[in-house]
């Protein structure tokens, strides 16, 4: 194998695909990147078992073959690099040449024939989305998204697929962000997918707003491609738990508040909060919100903003980590907040927003006696 390539456009392949390497494996293959040539250049490829990326890049190749090289210290070298033409080359299967300017390098590579193939996905039956409406709902859902490693569905987003609209659908069981967006699918079957955050935030990362993506689905697992570059995900299996259950439907008292300095308050009170449960009391009063914060081994701080309110009076806790997480993601500068008791769920929705996307955020409140 021997081509050449434009600096440049080498680091931008390896740090599209450099994400899906593992830091720690027990497979020394996968700590390689694929490297292939192709009728229009090269081919990058990473792979850590349960997510792939692969992307193409324009290069003039004089020998057609594949190897895979160290990822890590192929990126550093990269980096390091002058600006002018690269010129890699491998002799065998495992000896790896690279060339540029007055530079010269020499890795150990592990032949093609060990790398994992990527999972077999029909792209003749695929979905048609723009990549803009996916980045709109992963960048305003996959937060809320467990971390935990006891309910292991919760670790992923749900993705509802219909004809007419998709939705996105993140919970960790103490938060909930839930967004939908129109489309126009008829030709395509509906579905639900779970996917892993991980996977979505390449998606997120790797595309242009304004490429058209082909979405297909395998045996268990599920491929994103553009002309140039493509993400293949694990599927997480197993229900979904019923999360319109949990969205309260007659919540009557209504607040709303200046979102920045609903956060800058929030940030304000945390400094005193609990590192272990970050509650904090807010109490709704016509015109008022009151922040109040003890924790018996540090202090106690107070703060007040002035809100619109609807309804009773109310006090509730809130963990407020979790709050601060969900304003950061709503996208206008005045936000609506409904309650019904402090025992239960909150919601939160953006004010004004002039979108077709429509989208809710829901809190579990925290007990303010222990």
């Amino acid at each position: 194998m021997r081509f050449t390539i434009a600096r440049e456009k080498l680091q931008e392949g390896l740090s599209a695909v450099a994400a899906s390497v593992p830091a720690k494996t027990t497979l020394p293959v996968l700590a390689n990147l694929l490297v292939e040539t192709t009728d229009r250049g090269i081919r990058l490829s990473g792979t850590d078992l349960d997510m792939a990326v692969s992307t193409e890049l324009m290069a003039d190749v004089d020998v057609q073959g594949a190897i895979t090289i160290p990822a890590k210290k192929l990126v550093e070298i990269v980096r390091e690099l002058p600006s002018a033409p690269v010129k890699v080359s491998a002799s065998g299967e495992q000896k790896i040449t690279l060339e540029c300017s007055r530079s010269k390098f020499k890795l150990l590579g592990l032949p093609k024939d060990e790398f994992p193939s990527f999972p077999s996905i029909r792209f003749g039956e695929s979905w048609r989305i723009r990549s803009g409406d996916l980045q709109k709902l992963i960048s305003h859902t996959a937060f809320a998204s467990s971390t935990e490693e006891s309910r292991p569905i919760l670790n992923g987003v749900l993705w509802e697929l219909r004809p007419d609209q998709m939705r996105m659908v993140a919970t960790n069981g103490h938060r909930l962000a839930k967004m939908e967006i129109p489309i126009n699918a008829t030709e395509v079957p509906s579905s639900d997918l779970i996917i892993p955050p991980k996977a979505l935030e390449q998606i997120r990362r790797l595309f242009p707003a304004e490429e058209e993506l082909e979405v297909a689905r395998g045996d268990n697992h599920l491929g994103f491609r553009s002309p140039f570059t493509a993400v293949y995900t694990r599927l997480i299996e197993g229900p979904y738990p019923n999360y319109e259950q949990v969205i309260p439907k007659d919540n009557d008292r209504i607040a709303l508040a200046d979102r920045n300095a609903l956060i800058q308050a929030l940030k304000r009170m945390s400094v005193i909060a609990s590192d272990q449960t970050h509650r904090i009391r807010m109490s709704f009063n016509s015109g008022m919100l009151k922040f109040s914060v003890q924790t018996p081994d540090l202090g106690e701080a107070q703060d007040e903003l002035p809100i619109n309110f609807e309804g009773d009076s109310l006090d509730i806790g809130f963990n407020a980590s979790y709050l601060l997480e969900i304003l950061r993601n709503l996208p206008t500068d005045e936000v609506r907040l409904t309650f019904k008791a402090p025992e239960r769920a909150a919601t939160i929705e953006p004010v004004g927003w002039d979108d077709t996307a429509k989208y809710l955020c829901l809190i579990m409140p925290l007990r303010l006696v222990d």
